[in-house]
């Protein structure tokens, strides 16, 4: 019998689900509570009630219909809102789920689904090694990708068997601080530079760290491709509307996994969100770099970024022939590559002199007098109705436009027409064998985008006027310190697309081990036969075969990085007062309006002329104001305006960042500009 006292004019009875494993212990236990009654006494009310004896440290409340967690537990049931109706769940706050990561392997874990997404994620790059996790985050798979995958399944006569890495010992995944692992805070090389496997000072921490040197080796080396067969059966994005779905999926970093409806053991992508890849170290970094390496060539071997042929080329050479040749051999050798950087370094000191009128001394360290580009193009103008014309003219690069002239003589006066590049797009249009180098420039006019190319006449003239083209879109000169390592990157990059058939490289018997057809799109699959594909990858590869692995895949992060799509984030908008939907492209430095038909860009804004941005979160509308009163607003159509309004907030606070600061993060910071109000 309870005795009447006990019934209080103001208690009223609470259900309250238990997730535990003892079978003989009821689930379900009824509890009298009154409003005034803290959360923390009601779990020890609870746990008493149990009498199950084990560690409960680790479980929390949950209300099922706010869809909430109950984590402040000196708050009240009256604060928390909680009433007799309420359904509550007793569980633990961490659980398994299974990551696919970018090299497409998947590992199962133990991570917090209490905790906001941005700390969750901290905490799985903890346990990965991966510095920086500011720039991951946590993906459902699209629906297109998950029906391919069903399909597949239903259509194969054996059960796919998924490879999972389980990595559920961690001291870190259990909420506990334990060891950092192969996290190194204090910045001990902890893998070889050149071959990406782990520093022999580090072997003897494996033991207290879910990474196996073999796990290790898994998250840190490349592996061998998947058959043509595997590939042609995985999801690949054919429109800007399919590569729009490819993003809708993103988390809220502010809210936790549980909050949005992710279960124990289901399935999430661990994917690099942000494409600002800051302070990439071979000595520190080989996971984080192999596991980018990766995300990049299955972006370009599923076309969800598009390239040329010859840049096709390129990549299938240093994968194929290179990254994965190296990483099976059992020892990668030291190679260099003497004579490239001397060729690129003579170019560079070329260009100084060109610059600066034939003293080297300082050139781009003297801010005040900014070095300027003068030399004959040809400027092509494309027209709707008529042929393109063609014609060379006398061009003079100052500040961030570009002035051009009918020739050397008639400099001084005024000139034909001015370009001014601030908030431009840029886009390289080049064909190294067929002795091409144009530069399309799309500027910003009242009425849409202006397109010109440049024709330059050889690779380095092109270098030096497409560097100076991409500083002047971003507001920057050349006397930023930023246009010499520009420079030595495009030059880089041509010179890897500029390769000669050797007689040694015909008769090579290593192009019969692989299938070249595995390290192109499909679409090249359709188009050569596998014994032209391994010729040209061959060709191709005469440029790379000196380079050992880490440095291969950095080259090959740094040619995704000069593709005119990289970083670009793709969401189907629709712009206050238009009748039609576009997309619009989110990257790093600006937003891009894009005609969804035709998929030409019609207005850039740059974050740089952002004055503020906010959401009104009724109409789950985003407006924007930028500099010189130029305002828009939008809807967001393929995905909640939410993941819009975080990629904003998260670019402006990963442009924050400096190698000054220690490897904590300001996450309050994150939260402001990315949380929003609800």
């Amino acid at each position: 019998m309870i005795s009447s006292s006990e019934y209080g004019s103001h208690s009223w009875e609470l259900l309250v689900t238990v997730d535990h494993q003892h079978e003989e212990v009821q689930k379900e236990f009824l509890l009298r509570v009154t409003g005034d009654l803290h959360i923390g006494g009601l779990m020890l009310k609870l746990v008493e009630q149990i009498k199950i004896s084990q560690d409960w440290s680790d479980y929390a409340l949950w209300w099922e219909q706010k869809k909430c967690w109950l984590l402040k537990t000196h708050w009240t049931l009256d604060k928390c809102g909680v009433q007799a109706d309420a359904k509550l769940f007793f569980t633990t706050q961490h659980k398994m789920l299974r990551l696919r990561l970018p090299n497409m392997k998947t590992v199962r874990l133990k991570v917090s689904f209490s905790s906001m997404v941005f700390k969750t994620v901290s905490d799985i790059c903890k346990i990965l090694n991966i510095r920086r996790s500011e720039e991951l985050s946590l993906l459902k798979p699209s629906e297109d990708a998950l029906k391919k995958k069903k399909k597949k399944e239903k259509n194969s006569k054996e059960p796919v068997r998924e490879d999972i890495l389980n990595l559920c010992s961690s001291p870190v995944s259990s909420g506990l601080s334990g060891s950092p692992g192969l996290y190194s805070k204090t910045m001990t090389p902890t893998y070889d530079p050149i071959s990406g496997t782990p520093a022999s000072s580090t072997i003897t921490w494996f033991s207290d760290s879910p990474l196996t040197e073999q796990t290790c080796s898994i998250l840190a080396l490349s592996h061998p491709n998947c058959s043509p067969e595997t590939l042609a059966e995985m999801y690949q994005p054919r429109t800007l509307a399919d590569k729009a779905k490819l993003n809708a999926g993103w988390l809220d970093s502010s809210r936790s996994l549980m909050e949005q409806g992710i279960l124990e053991d289901d399935q999430l992508l661990l994917r690099f969100k942000y494409y600002t890849f800051f302070d990439l170290n071979p000595k520190y970094d080989a996971v984080r770099i192999n596991q980018i390496y990766e995300q990049a060539r299955w972006a370009i071997l599923l076309e969800e970024i598009d390239c040329t042929e010859e840049e096709m080329l390129i990549f299938a050479a240093l994968q194929a022939y290179h990254v994965s040749k190296l990483s099976l051999s059992s020892e990668a050798q030291d190679f260099t590559c003497e004579s490239e950087v001397d060729e690129v370094e003579a170019a560079l000191s070329n260009l100084e002199v060109t610059l600066e009128g034939g003293n080297t001394s300082n050139i781009l360290e003297d801010i005040t007098d900014i070095p300027k580009l003068a030399d004959n193009l040809r400027l092509v103008r494309p027209r709707k109705l008529s042929l393109k014309t063609i014609k060379p003219y006398w061009f003079v690069f100052k500040d961030t436009s570009i002035s051009y002239f009918k020739n050397k003589e008639s400099a001084q006066g005024e000139p034909i027409e001015k370009l001014n590049l601030k908030g431009c797009e840029v886009v390289p249009d080049v064909n190294v064998a067929a002795k091409k180098f144009a530069i399309k420039l799309l500027i910003p006019v009242a009425d849409g985008m202006n397109e010109v190319y440049l024709r330059c006449e050889n690779e380095n003239q092109y270098a030096w006027w497409m560097a100076a083209c991409v500083l002047a879109s971003k507001g920057k000169t050349m006397a930023d310190s930023s246009y010499r390592p520009e420079v030595h990157k495009i030059l880089s990059f041509l010179k890897m697309k500029n390769w000669t058939m050797s007689p040694q490289a015909a008769s090579d018997p290593e192009s019969i081990d692989m299938k070249p057809e595995c390290f192109v799109s499909p679409r090249y699959t359709k188009k050569y036969k596998p014994k032209q594909l391994a010729a040209r990858i061959l060709e191709a590869h005469q440029n790379v075969s000196q380079m050992p692995v880490v440095e291969a895949k950095l080259r090959f992060i740094q040619a995704w990085q000069s593709l005119p799509e990289f970083g670009l984030s793709y969401y189907i908008v629709r712009f206050k007062g238009s009748k039609k939907d576009d997309v619009l492209g989110v990257s790093y430095n600006r937003l891009i309006r894009i005609d969804i038909a035709t998929g030409d860009p019609i207005t850039t804004w740059r974050f740089s002329t952002m004055k503020q941005w906010n959401v009104n979160w009724e109409i789950r509308q985003v407006a924007i104001e930028f500099d010189q009163n130029v305002s828009i607003a939008f809807t967001c159509l393929s995905a909640d305006c939410k993941i819009i309004h975080e990629y904003i907030g998260g670019y402006i606070f990963l442009s924050t960042r400096s190698k000054d600061q220690n490897e904590t993060l300001d996450e309050d910071l994150f939260h402001k500009l990315t949380g929003g109000q609800e």
